[in-house]
């Protein structure tokens, strides 16, 4: 009798099935990571002088959102580190490493540049890896998360709210742990309206997205932004941008068939800005105009609403929460692309850890 091989996991693997689970994961993983900080004992009072919440890509975005919530803190990529940390420093400070594999060059390559400059800064990272050399480069002050945040898809979904949950928690676990049972709750019962609505809105013809944020949630808007552009490889153009920046000459950007995705602010009076801004877009008719935000605010400004996951936190804590609808907008738009969101660059373009790059010695 002839022997049959079986199919391997990605032969019977629907396209999307790993990253669809990871992203409808979230909820069920932001307890265990708030877990995971409170046992260090570690708090952001520890730590004073300059902080610096530093990673690359979707990193450096999960680093721009945790940096809003701490005082005297800089949200700085690792790549602008790696080329000179000095600006950023004088002699202490902390420097938080923020990374899914901990594997990048520029991870290691920063943690050791700012060691050899800088000895007396303390240095702490928040990895999904615990095999990873970040990791392990830092040993003891390394929060290591749940590997099941150690995302296998191409594109951070999981490890980028769990990353950002970890940093915030850092400085507001005390809030963090009283509103995170309502928080995911509340997340977890939307989660397949939440799909639709993504896949709803992806089916339109769009020729190019805008994501609008207020300063607190600018990190998100950066991340969604990248979301598109890694799950369509660059088929989907998306640019981020604030609210009152929008006007200053991007406005041009847009189009009638654009895509308008608007995280909205919790903030009275960052809200009366962000009305103003979306009802001039409504008036001149551009983009089909989506909005994230407390069911409070008024849906005739908008052609599709999405109800906020974390209405009852101030904006600087609800990035990791409000980050779910764009991951799943971006997950239907790679399958309108005909591509594969769990590896949706086929060319190998782009890779789940960056290569190529060389560290140079100063």
């Amino acid at each position: 009798m002839q022997q049959v091989t079986p199919p391997s996991d990605a032969q019977v693997r629907p396209p999307g099935a790993v990253t669809h689970a990871e992203i409808f994961q979230q909820p069920q993983l932001w307890p265990t990571t708030l877990n995971i900080v409170r046992q260090t004992g570690l708090v952001a009072e520890a730590f004073p002088g300059p902080v610096v919440v530093t990673g690359a890509g979707t990193s450096a975005y999960a680093a721009m959102a945790v940096a809003e919530s701490w005082r005297n803190a800089q949200g700085i990529p690792t790549t602008d580190l790696l080329l000179d940390p000095t600006p950023f420093y004088d002699r202490g400070g902390l420097l938080i490493s923020l990374a899914r594999s901990g594997d990048s060059p520029e991870s290691i390559g920063v943690v050791e540049k700012v060691q050899r400059l800088f000895p007396a800064v303390k240095q702490l990272a928040i990895t999904c890896n615990a095999n990873g050399k970040l990791a392990n480069a830092l040993g003891a002050s390394a929060i290591v998360l749940d590997p099941r945040t150690n995302d296998r898809s191409l594109a951070m979904t999981s490890s980028f709210s769990n990353l950002v949950l970890a940093g915030l928690a850092l400085g507001h676990a005390p809030r963090l742990s009283s509103d995170l049972p309502a928080i995911c709750d509340r997340a977890g019962s939307k989660l397949g309206e939440f799909d639709e609505q993504a896949r709803t809105v992806a089916d339109r013809p769009v020729s190019r997205i805008a994501i609008l944020a207020s300063r607190p949630l600018f990190g998100a808007a950066r991340e969604a932004s990248l979301k598109i552009l890694e799950m369509t490889a660059g088929k989907c153009v998306a640019i981020p941008e604030t609210f009152l920046g929008l006007r200053h000459g991007p406005m041009s950007f847009l189009r009638a068939d654009a895509l308008v995705l608007c995280f909205l602010s919790t903030n009275p009076l960052f809200r009366r800005y962000e009305e103003d801004l979306v009802a001039e877009l409504k008036a001149k008719g551009l983009g089909y105009i989506v909005g994230i935000g407390p069911d409070d605010w008024p849906r005739n400004l908008f052609n599709d609403f999405v109800p906020s996951t974390a209405p009852c936190l101030p904006d600087f804590l609800r990035t990791p929460f409000e980050i779910i609808f764009p991951q799943l907008l971006a997950y239907h738009l790679s399958l309108q692309a005909g591509l594969n969101p769990d590896s949706p660059s086929p060319n190998g373009v782009i890779t789940r850890v960056v290569k190529g790059v060389r560290i140079h010695e100063d």
